[in-house]
């Protein structure tokens, strides 16, 4: 009885011996695989980092750090603006990467950069209310970062600005007539239409610009979107002029924060001046 105990002991001691022995085997062929696929991606071979990415998640589908630069890579070869099921497939494969990383309830920057990769890539194939729900997810993880604010702001203006144009091309309109002398009926539709997206923008656009002051770029969209509310004020003549004169503040203050953005990074480029002995 005692021989059988310790044959059993012995067997159970193998197993355990093998299936430790396939994990490591595993855990460092998936480890190989990882550090072959960054030498890849550093170098730009993307299609190569791909293949052994893919790899090493199938090797160790708990590594969160493989499945992010497998989700990278897929983004480096998706092109935006091309609508091809091909490209289209690329950033579909982005997005189930960084997916996964959320579902794995990873924290901290691995769960922002996943958030805000899949808002990028939604944005980027006009899969907009995906892309501000991901936005929105990402403001929510860190409420400094102003770049979602942006983004979504980006989209609102997108969401207005192009069913307007269409609608003054529609009435043969030139850039510098006013929608409303034109076709108050029109411009009522397009206010019903647009007016809660243009302010979701500017409220998202002073985010930004209160938490990063010298945020050029808000600023420039600032101004796009105080024109879209200029030209949808159809009852509101006053009202109109003073969005106009806010959007021509709003250029004046780009021009004046990149102007002191680039005095500034000239004189930190400058090399120290040497004190003489």
């Amino acid at each position: 009885m005692g021989g059988r105990n310790v044959k059993i002991q012995v067997a159970v001691v193998l197993v355990l011996v093998t299936t430790f022995s396939a994990v490591l085997l595993a855990q460092t062929a998936a480890a190989d695989e990882l550090n072959l696929g960054v030498q890849a991606y550093k170098q730009s071979k993307f299609e190569e980092a791909i293949q052994h990415f893919e790899k090493c998640v199938a090797l160790a589908p708990d590594n969160t750090t493989a499945h992010l630069y497998l989700a990278t890579a897929y983004l480096q070869q998706y092109i935006p603006g091309v609508d091809t099921p091909e490209n289209n497939r690329m950033a579909e494969h982005a997005i189930d990467q960084y997916q996964h990383v959320l579902d794995s309830n990873s924290e901290g920057e691995a769960r922002i950069n996943s958030t805000k990769g899949i808002a990028y890539l939604y944005l980027q194939m006009k899969k907009f209310d995906d892309s501000k729900k991901y936005y929105r997810m990402a403001s929510d993880l860190d409420r400094e970062d102003p770049e979602p604010y942006y983004s979504i702001a980006v989209i609102d203006w997108t969401l207005t600005y192009v069913p307007r144009q269409e609608e003054r091309a529609k009435l043969g309109m030139k850039p510098e007539d006013s929608l409303p002398v034109t076709d108050k009926a029109a411009c009522s539709a397009m206010k019903e239409r647009n007016s809660a997206s243009v302010q979701e923008g500017i409220d998202n656009l002073n985010k930004a610009i209160q938490l990063r002051p010298d945020y050029d770029d808000a600023m420039a969209y600032m101004n796009l979107m105080y024109r879209e509310r200029a030209d949808i004020q159809c009852d509101d003549p006053a009202a109109r002029e003073e969005d106009l004169m806010t959007a021509d503040q709003w250029v004046d203050k780009t021009m004046a924060t990149k102007k002191a953005k680039a005095v500034k990074s000239k004189l930190g480029s400058a090399p120290a001046a040497t004190n003489p002995q």
